[in-house]
């Protein structure tokens, strides 16, 4: 389906980042890994790298907000891959704290991270798609958040708010060029940034029991493969778009008697 495409995945040692990664290399694509992690700690724990089906054949460790390291990251997969199709637009953080108690830094952090952070990959990728009249696909990971309030993440709710406009705007201005830009809004998945939450944060564990639908919280499989989706021929139409995967959440869900 994505033979002979190169795709690119921010944030690729996370749960979300991983599931990415090795659906993305099993449909066929050469994959690059970005994250903050060593060569070492990547090779041990992106478990793409050591899957059989398919995997990466690069990782870099690049800090998104960083525009100097983005760019030249890129410029390393263009010299070496001769090619960039797919850019998954991963890297994120969450660190919860009700909002009279948001730290200056808190706040700053999320920004950095999730909106200036995106904002670097996402241009540096569509400068090097136009430049090489390549017709390509940028995929952000927003949430359901992003256009549904939740205690205590106010930083990170704003940041993905701002995140689907940046998808929206990238969408309109890079049509033109043929390069398709949207977005999966994942819901509750009981991996990655939510996960650890589940685990760590009980006020969070109890909301959630509340408010899925569908009663389960989502899996990285799912959020992957709707990923693989708006990366492949199928999706060709789709642009601006937020696709959310979220088990009812952002339904209004009335208490259970």
């Amino acid at each position: 389906m994505l033979f002979e495409k190169v795709a690119l995945v921010t944030g690729g040692c996370g749960d979300l980042g991983n599931a990415m990664a090795l659906h993305l290399g099993r449909a066929g694509a050469h994959v690059v890994v970005w994250d903050l992690k060593t060569d070492d700690e990547a090779v041990e724990d992106v478990r793409c790298f050591l899957d059989e089906e398919g995997g990466a054949i690069m990782y870099q460790r690049v800090d998104v907000s960083d525009r100097t390291q983005v760019e030249s990251a890129l410029d390393d997969i263009m010299a070496q891959l001769g090619r960039l199709d797919i850019a998954c637009v991963n890297a994120g953080i969450v660190e919860a704290q009700p909002f009279l108690e948001i730290t200056q830094e808190n706040w700053q952090k999320h920004l950095d991270v999730n909106l200036t952070g995106a904002f670097n990959t996402a241009q540096s990728v569509a400068r090097k798609m136009v430049d090489s009249k390549t017709e390509g696909r940028i995929i952000f990971t927003s949430s359901w958040v992003g256009a549904i309030p939740w205690p205590e993440i106010t930083p990170y709710t704003v940041s993905k708010a701002g995140l689907n406009m940046l998808m929206k705007q990238m969408a309109r201005e890079l049509a033109p060029y043929g390069v398709r830009v949207n977005a999966v809004a994942p819901g509750i998945v009981k991996a990655g940034l939510a996960g650890k939450q589940l685990e760590t944060e009980p006020q969070y564990a109890a909301r959630v029991a509340r408010v899925i639908p569908l009663s389960e919280p989502g899996t990285p499989e799912e959020v992957a493969e709707a990923v693989v989706y708006l990366a492949s021929p199928q999706a060709a139409y789709i642009t601006g778009t937020v696709l959310t995967i979220d088990g009812g959440c952002s339904l209004f869900q009335f208490d259970k008697a």
